[in-house]
């Protein structure tokens, strides 16, 4: 992939150009931060205009005493879906920042195979499935993080959740790229889905994750008879989430997705972490390495938490009945 074909943007201005008088000004320890996501635009990567996460983010590094343009820079890129090349994490790495915060376990997996100096703190899936670690208490080389999944046993939860809403599913649509359809907790979802008599049916995403391939697929799985949609936590989906909410209402498909805020946009049911401070806990993360603490000797923080979040205008668009057991075990319903 070329060099073009990566939107990058460094702290919302040219800092290497800086005048050197102005650079001069800036407090004596100046950190730079690269931050990659798979598809997010670096719109909504912005400080205080962008994605509530990601505002999260930064309001949380502010009050722990990093302020842009004062004594640290934000390198921002996104490869808007296009792929998961190395390129791209080689690209980051010879700019050479101070650490690099990233938003999937494939890029995780790339940095770690780009630098063993630069450290590196990743919000991932399970990152000792994913082979980006060995272990979760003892991470080891350059890399720790956030995992925002609790292993194989959250898809078949969800899964559940899905069959009680729609009892009588027996072909569900399992919404991931090729890689997802391949990796460990997808392989525990088609297992758990045998146990309920229920068939996990694609086609898989293919590369680029762009609205084009979001529609083949639905159309596909609408075609396949699809009872419902389970929905993988690949950071596209995120970025895709409102299309993704049209689609399956307009399929009348009742869908679960793995994070409140897409239960926010108008999906049916959401059960996973807290974006909000999965972002907020990175903060921290970043906030000891740079004050010196090794990346490695740090344990990869799981979240103890996991919310249901039930939509009922969602659920009364595709004329669907939550049982009231259900909501009772609601964290949130969104009315």
């Amino acid at each position: 992939m070329r060099r073009r074909e990566f939107i990058y943007l460094i702290g919302g201005s040219a800092a290497a150009t800086w005048p050197a008088r102005v650079r001069a000004q800036q407090p004596s320890k100046f950190f730079r931060i690269a931050i990659v996501h798979a598809s997010a635009p670096v719109a909504e990567m912005m400080t205080d205009t962008g994605s509530p996460r990601f505002i999260a983010l930064f309001k949380e590094l502010r009050r722990l005493g990093y302020v842009e343009g004062q004594n640290v820079v934000f390198e921002r890129y996104s490869a808007a879906g296009q792929n998961y090349s190395s390129e791209l994490a080689n690209e980051v790495v010879r700019h050479k920042p101070d650490l690099i915060l990233t938003t999937s376990s494939r890029w995780a997996l790339n940095f770690k195979a780009a630098t063993t100096a630069i450290p590196i703190v990743g919000l991932m899936a399970d990152p000792v499935a994913f082979g980006v670690v060995d272990s979760l208490a003892h991470p080891g080389g350059n890399i720790t993080g956030i995992s925002t999944d609790a292993g194989p046993e959250i898809w078949s939860k969800r899964l559940e959740l899905l069959r009680d809403v729609v009892p009588g599913t027996s072909r569900a649509g399992f919404l991931a790229s090729r890689f997802g359809w391949e990796t460990p907790f997808a392989v525990g979802l088609r297992v758990a889905a045998e146990r309920m008599g229920i068939s996990l049916i694609g086609p898989p995403l293919d590369a680029p994750l762009l609205e084009a391939e979001y529609r083949r697929v639905f159309d596909a799985m609408l075609q396949g008879r699809a009872d419902a949609l389970i929905v993988s936590d690949a950071p596209e989906h995120f970025t895709y989430r409102k299309l993704i909410v049209e689609l399956a209402a307009t399929g009348g498909l009742p869908a679960i997705y793995p994070y409140h805020e897409q239960a926010e946009v108008g999906d049916l049911m959401a059960y996973g972490p807290d974006l909000l401070d999965v972002y907020r806990r990175a903060a921290g993360y970043v906030d000891q390495i740079l004050k010196g603490t090794k990346a490695g000797e740090m344990p990869i923080y799981l979240p103890v938490k996991f919310d249901l979040v039930v939509n009922m205008k969602a659920a009364k668009a595709i004329g669907l009945t939550i049982p009231p057991t259900l909501l009772a075990r609601a964290d949130e319903v969104i009315e």
